[in-house]
Order: C-alpha cells, then structure tokens, then sequence
C-alpha cells in the first residue's frame, strides 16, 4: 500500500475563513458564542478563521446549524483556477 497524500487547498481554506467570519459577524456572532452554541472550542474557531486547519464537513455543518445559515452561505465565493 503506497503513502497517502494529503491535499490542503491553502486558498480555499483561507476564503472558506474569510467567508465564515463574514457570515458569522453578520448572524452577530462572536468567535466566543460561536463556540459556546456550538459545542466547539474557541481555539477551533479560531483557527478555521485563520485558515490555519481544514475542517471537516460535520464541523462545518454544525456550525451552519448554529449560525442559522444554510451550508451553501459558507461556500458562497469564487475559486480561482489552478
């Protein structure tokens, strides 16, 4: 069995970040009741807002959830291409 790769789309990440605090600032949400309602921890938070971690999917679910948004809303921009 061969090495697995890791794939980290570092832009992604960071518009994914700057879209999530846009959204969250807009539901008029700290970083700290974002965490609190969400059962995540604050540093989690934190550093999905920095792009400095991937999320999963589940993670950005309930944080949606949380926010009261639709999971698109968090997804609302533009790749550029490759």
């Amino acid at each position: 069995m061969g090495k697995r790769t890791i794939y980290r789309d570092q832009t992604g990440l960071e518009l994914l970040a700057e879209r999530l605090k846009k959204v969250r600032k807009e539901q008029n949400f700290t970083q700290e009741k974002l965490a609190y309602e969400s059962g995540l921890a604050l540093s989690q938070i934190a550093r999905i807002e920095l792009a400095q971690i991937n999320p999963t999917a589940s993670t950005l679910f309930r944080i949606s959830r949380t926010l009261g948004v639709k999971p698109s809303r968090l997804f609302d921009f533009e790749l550029p291409s490759t």
